[in-house]
């Protein structure tokens, strides 16, 4: 593995798993705001955000659910690997200052097309804020 290119698939095994971790702060709110256009005042209106089932402002759930894209894109598979799907299923809420984790799991191997299929999880702490499945698209060392 190096910078611009990831485990191969030949490299993988069924079992491997790898984490990222980041603390979401106000600026990462604000600007996935910006650049995703969801400015839905729950994440970035403290008032109106008080008055809801959360008691406070909540981190965009698309946010949370970026960082296993950088798993993904980073660490395992790696770079050169390609998404083609995801699932999600938002379990509970992420606010400004949890340091948020998300992990990914390797659960199954396709040989034939080179793709592989991947639990992932986001956590704050014990709680799971964010559980679901992958497939992705590795490259070939041959």
């Amino acid at each position: 593995m190096s910078d611009l290119q990831g485990y191969y698939f030949e490299d993988l095994q069924v079992g491997q798993t790898a984490t990222y971790a980041k603390t979401v702060t106000e600026a990462d709110i604000v600007l996935f705001a910006g650049i995703s256009g969801d400015t839905n005042p729950v994440h970035l209106n403290e008032e109106f955000a008080s008055t809801t089932m959360f008691k406070g402002r909540i981190a965009h759930g698309m946010l949370s659910a970026g960082f296993i894209s950088t798993v993904f894109g980073t660490k395992l598979p790696g770079p050169g690997c390609i998404y083609l799907s995801q699932s999600l299923k938002f379990k509970a809420p992420v606010k400004i200052g949890d340091t948020v984790v998300a992990k990914v799991e390797l659960v199954e191997l396709f040989p034939e097309k080179k793709r592989a299929s991947f639990k992932t999880t986001v956590t704050v702490g014990s709680t799971v804020v964010i559980d679901g499945d992958a497939s992705l698209m590795i490259p070939s060392k041959g």
